[in-house]
């Protein structure tokens, strides 16, 4: 588990336990790799269930690398996700709800 007050998560890729975080830079990342849509459109999409899997690749890609991870987004889509697309699905909609809000009641288990 990554620690839900840094807005931190995990995710197992390969085998490998990563924790991923979304910071300003990531942000700034994930801004830029989905071109004209903005945080706001993907956390609306991701809020109503239309997210994409580009959306879910997106966002772990930009979670992992505020992580520290230096792997390529070709290296995320050939990796292999432990509890597989729906585990990485919750993972990236965890993220995205952390990074605009401070955790509460919750155990925050990720």
């Amino acid at each position: 588990m990554g620690n839900p007050y840094a807005g931190e998560a995990a995710l197992v890729l390969d085998g490998q336990r990563h924790v991923l975080k979304l910071t300003l830079g990531a942000l700034a990342e994930l801004e830029a790799s989905l071109g004209a849509d903005t945080l706001v459109a993907l956390i609306e999409r991701f809020e109503g269930g239309a997210f994409s899997t580009r959306d879910v690749l997106a966002l772990l890609l930009a979670g992992l690398r505020g992580g520290g991870w230096s792997g390529s987004a070709a290296d995320l889509a050939q990796a292999e996700v432990s509890g597989g697309a729906v585990e990485a699905a919750r993972v990236a909609a965890w993220l995205l709800a952390r990074a605009f809000t401070v955790p509460g009641g919750d155990d925050g288990a990720v």
